[in-house]
């Protein structure tokens, strides 16, 4: 290694001690509200998120997710005002915490979700997600995380990235009828194939997915303010870990070399994105007032508003999901050689 990469090392290494000391420090913005923490067994699988008024999309993504191998979800929830947090403590296999602290100033919940990952998933698979995602692989429906993370075990591979998917109806998204409780896909069936921009940073190897949907829809006069698709919702958790930014990229670098896009080589899923279900509009203004979501929100007031105008995001090319085999098929996730 030449002495210019020795200080790039040492300076990322510094960089990730500074960012799990911000995530232990933040342990004292959270309030615990529900502790079941003491189910969690050694080879449990974890997911841990941050919500915040989701009431509409946690009753399936529980169950989706229960379904795929879940064991346990340690929960924060920010300021839910739509009775989020009553119905989470209520539940058999959720650990709670609250807190009103600002969810920008914790990097948009990371710092949170992190100190439960040092102090609940150390060695442990662990799933990271938002309440709009919902994980997909080959062979889902019949192999659950816990044969996942066997067959990744063999394969010598930490963790399993993923793409986003935004699901999207054909009609002005606050038209789609939804029934809490069932599967956004039934009301969202549409997805773009493509094209996606992939692109690799140096030195952190972090990646950059961009294209889809919004891109296409809200970002294609400034693409470079399109949302970031990459993810690894799935990692094999050390509490020496930390993410940089959301799941989409971690240190140590190599972590990122987990994932390497849309037909890349590495085994990957997908997150089918249920951003736009008809609560979609009145999201977009409530965030944009909050102002709680990017690092420059007033920048992306133009993106809140041009969702809460209620567009159809439907096109010619847009493919019906029907499963994730659909998305194998389309060239967005892998083939998992079982």
């Amino acid at each position: 290694m030449t002495q210019s990469g020795y200080w790039a090392a040492y300076r990322l290494r510094w960089q990730r001690r500074k960012l799990l000391w911000r995530a232990f420090r933040s342990r004292h913005a959270l309030t615990l509200i529900q502790d079941r923490t003491d189910q969690i067994r050694p080879h449990d699988i974890p997911c841990v998120m941050t919500v915040r008024n989701e009431m509409l999309r946690l009753p399936f993504f529980l169950q989706h997710h229960r379904a795929l191998g879940v064991d346990h979800f340690l929960i924060v929830d920010n300021g839910s005002t739509d009775g989020t947090a009553d119905w989470l403590a209520g539940q058999p296999d959720v650990s709670l915490w609250q807190t009103q602290a600002s969810y920008r100033a914790s990097r948009f919940g990371v710092d949170w979700t992190t100190w439960l990952q040092m102090k609940y998933a150390h060695r442990h698979w662990c799933l990271v997600l938002d309440a709009d995602e919902l994980l997909v692989y080959d062979g889902c429906d019949h192999r659950d995380l816990h044969a996942l993370t066997k067959w990744l075990e063999t394969r010598g591979a930490e963790g399993f990235g993923a793409l986003m998917v935004d699901l999207y109806p054909k009609g002005q998204v606050n038209q789609a009828e939804y029934i809490r409780g069932e599967d956004p896909a039934h009301c969202l069936p549409w997805f773009d194939p493509g094209p996606f921009r992939v692109r690799r940073q140096a030195p952190k190897q972090n990646l950059w997915v961009q294209g889809g949907a919004r891109d296409r829809m809200f970002f294609a006069e400034t693409p470079a303010k399109a949302p970031t698709l990459n993810k690894l919702p799935l990692m094999r958790w050390n509490r020496r870990y930390a993410w940089l930014n959301s799941c989409h990229s971690a240190l140590p670098p190599r972590l990122n070399l987990l994932y390497d896009g849309p037909g890349g080589a590495q085994p990957s899923g997908a997150l089918l994105h249920s951003k736009f279900l008809p609560d979609a509009d009145a999201r977009a203004r409530e965030e944009k007032a909050r102002k709680q979501h990017f690092h420059t929100p007033e920048r992306f007031d133009a993106y809140y508003d041009d969702i809460a105008k209620c567009p159809d995001l439907w096109w010619d090319g847009a493919k019906r999901y029907e499963g994730p085999g659909s998305l194998v098929q389309a060239g967005l996730m892998s083939k998992l050689d079982w």
